[in-house]
């Protein structure tokens, strides 16, 4: 499948997976068109070790509110979000900075109803990719108009009903399944993402399977970050060494792509939250520490006291 990356040097970043990956030779910078298959063979880039003055990719979260509260969220609600005017000034910035991916998340994005706009804005830079994240309730309703993005990530707590629901809220599971086919139908590259936890872990193949049964083209499998409603659930985390023996015994099926988010991967990772201030997560991703109001590209820079992604 043809589908849109971005490029810089031999860097090349996934806007569904959230991977980068190293491409055998130079690229032209920006966003450009490449077969995913190729993409997926090329050997991961270490970003933690890379020289870049900015981070690879960030996550945005615009809003705070949600129509669901589930427990692992990792968001702050006691930050206030910016108004319009704020969100597109961030938009700009974004737009403009030194970055291959930003991944829009929450709150629940699709709350949003500027959101195609917030979304076409950094876009419209040309430098990076742009990704959603989100609980698929709304995704059904609103997926003909997200149809310029590059990904979108819809979350999912188990491969049914009782799993799901029971965590989310009666129905969720069935909006999620409406929402990814909903997009696969408009074209949207999809990505399955499941946070693993105790109760849940022993499902991950199950949720493999959904993924393909809906049409998407794979599954990241999330390590537990205690931090925002997630710091209440900690006895809930995996170690990464038993994470990762989990995913290895997974059975993948072809074309489709499973990646494990770590905590070590996680550590250094950048977000800039609904008040527009700059944070950044700790060393194994184990807290989250705001830095600084995001002003300009320059608010994004990585430095020693900051840690890097």
């Amino acid at each position: 499948m043809k589908r849109v990356f971005s490029a810089a040097g031999r860097l090349v970043h996934d806007p569904a997976v959230g991977l980068t990956h190293l491409s055998p030779h130079e690229l032209d910078p920006g966003r450009i068109t490449l077969d995913d298959t190729l993409v997926a063979q090329w050997p991961l880039a270490d970003v933690a070790r890379l020289e870049r003055s900015t981070p690879v990719s960030v996550c945005w979260s615009p809003i705070v509110r949600c129509n669901l509260h589930c427990p692992q969220c990792l968001d702050d609600i006691s930050v206030r979000e910016l108004d319009r005017t704020g969100q597109a000034r961030i938009a700009g910035i974004l737009a403009e900075a030194d970055l291959l991916g930003v991944d829009i998340s929450g709150g629940e994005p699709l709350l949003l109803r500027d959101l195609p706009a917030r979304a076409g804005r950094v876009a419209a830079g040309g430098r990076s990719v742009v990704s959603v994240t989100t609980n698929g309730w709304h995704l059904a309703r609103r997926a003909k108009e997200l149809d310029r993005l590059d990904a979108i990530r819809v979350s999912f707590d188990g491969p049914d009903a009782n799993t799901h629901d029971r965590m989310r809220g009666e129905g969720s599971f069935q909006r999620g399944c409406d929402g990814v086919r909903a997009a696969v139908a408009h074209q949207i590259p999809v990505q399955l993402q499941t946070v693993l936890m105790q109760r849940n872990y022993q499902a991950a193949q199950q949720v493999i399977d959904l993924a393909a049964d809906l049409g998407a083209l794979g599954v990241t499998l999330l390590q537990m970050l205690p931090i925002g409603a997630g710091a209440s659930l900690s006895a809930e985390m995996l170690t990464d060494e038993r994470a990762s023996a989990l995913v290895s015994a997974l059975k993948v099926p072809a074309g489709m792509q499973v990646r494990l988010r770590s905590r070590r991967s996680a550590a250094g990772f950048t977000v800039i939250r609904a008040d527009g201030r700059v944070w950044r997560n700790g060393d194994q991703a184990l807290s989250i520490s705001g830095l600084r109001p995001l002003q300009s590209a320059a608010d994004l820079a990585l430095t020693g006291s900051d840690g890097a992604a």
